[in-house]
């Protein structure tokens, strides 16, 4: 797997149940709040200094999702689209990467078509079975919970640009 972290030049993911712990909270005006976990955030940084593009892919569209996705300069935001395979040949086309070089994460059944095709499937620790199955790792870390992070570092790491240059400079 080694040898795969290191071709990865895009990283997706799904937003609820991955970049939040699942749990859409609304207020009696319908307002919707989500919990992003800081590190993850903070991983995403450190990819973006790395040179790697970031993504999100999400069934669901949402505001809370444009909010975060452009304070953490998310490269591209796919919102509302299901299935989500097209998304995706969208992000590949316009990166101008292939599958090998695309690292996914997901946690549900939406996610699958996506994770077949990537070069690296990620499932987050509160992902459904039938993901969990067909994902080349799974962390330890829960959606929401720094499970973005841990699979940053994993990647960074593979690639030797993790270390205190990331957030020294």
């Amino acid at each position: 797997m080694k040898d795969a972290l290191k071709k990865i030049k895009v990283v997706a993911m799904d937003v609820d149940g991955v970049l939040t712990d699942g749990r859409i909270i609304m207020d009696s005006n319908g307002v919707e709040t989500k919990n992003f976990d800081v590190q993850d955030g903070f991983g995403i940084v450190f990819l973006k200094k790395c040179g790697i593009k970031t993504a999100i892919i999400s069934a669901r569209a949402s505001g809370v999702i444009a909010h975060r996705a452009k304070d953490l300069k998310i490269d591209k935001v796919y919102a509302g689209v299901y299935p989500k395979l097209s998304a995706y040949e969208s992000m590949l086309e316009e990166f101008k990467v292939s599958d090998e070089e695309v690292c996914f994460i997901g946690d549900d059944l939406a996610d699958l078509c996506v994770m077949r095709r990537c070069g690296i499937s990620v499932a987050v620790a509160n992902a459904v079975f039938e993901v969990k199955q067909i994902a080349d790792f799974v962390t330890v870390r829960r959606g929401g919970k720094g499970a973005v992070r841990e699979t940053i570092e994993l990647i960074l790491k593979a690639q030797r640009t993790w270390g205190p240059q990331l957030y020294e400079n």
